[in-house]
């Protein structure tokens, strides 16, 4: 990363903690800083702010949230509040910790069930995972679903984003990376880094991490050994 266009960053409201009163959808704009749309609210008593627009908000739709609302697209609410089926976005981990999950374009997550003190999530990489119940998320998808099919068109364009050109590892020598040298074309060996590591097919995440019980399946379809 270096150089780029100066990009002035836009606070997003990922708590939605303005309770029970309502807001008018004034625009939705572009953000240089993520892949969705953003969504300009204006409250009753006067305060703006941003959200992460869902798919199909539309200008001057009023949307709201609480623990009464309807779970209605854009509105906030806890899961235990919302029927079984829901797609939903902007997810809490903890409860008043502001939405963690499932931010990105296009993206959301299905509630397919309700335990005692848990909600069960349908995640957009096919886990199935709890969530405390009481975690507030804002109903539907999240906009820009085509955002995988743009073209980049130029190399300038991610100039313009700050990305530099990168090297290609078996173009490099022997001495620079463990996947250079080679006469013509060689591509032998499995993609790593510069150090040596596994690019793909190895487990990066933490052995017997705290939130493993969470986890009723994972996005392999391997079930969590408890």
């Amino acid at each position: 990363m270096g150089g780029g266009n100066k990009i002035k960053y836009r606070i997003i409201d990922f708590k939605r903690n303005k309770k029970d009163i309502p807001a008018i959808v004034k625009s939705v704009e572009y953000d240089p800083n993520r892949t969705a749309f953003i969504a300009l609210l204006n409250y009753a008593d006067g305060e703006k702010r941003y959200i992460i627009a869902p798919n199909g908000l539309q200008v001057g739709a009023t949307v709201i949230s609480g623990d009464s609302v309807a779970p209605e697209l854009g509105n906030a609410l806890q899961l235990k509040f919302m029927p079984l089926g829901t797609m939903v976005h902007n997810i809490e981990m903890q409860p008043g910790q502001g939405g963690k999950l499932v931010r990105s374009a296009g993206a959301s997550a299905q509630l397919s069930n309700k335990e005692e003190k848990y909600g069960v999530l349908k995640m957009p990489s096919g886990e199935l995972r709890k969530v405390l119940i009481n975690c507030y998320a804002t109903v539907g998808v999240v906009s820009n679903s085509d955002h995988n099919l743009e073209s980049m068109g130029k190399a300038g364009r991610n100039r313009w984003k700050g990305i530099k050109p990168r090297n290609r590892a078996v173009a490099m020598n022997p001495v620079d990376h463990p996947m250079g040298g080679g006469e013509g074309k060689a591509s032998g060996g499995h993609p790593r880094s510069r150090t040596g590591k596994y690019a793909k097919g190895q487990i990066t995440r933490t052995r017997g991490k705290g939130s493993d019980k969470m986890i009723i399946q994972r996005r392999n379809g391997k079930k969590i050994s408890k």
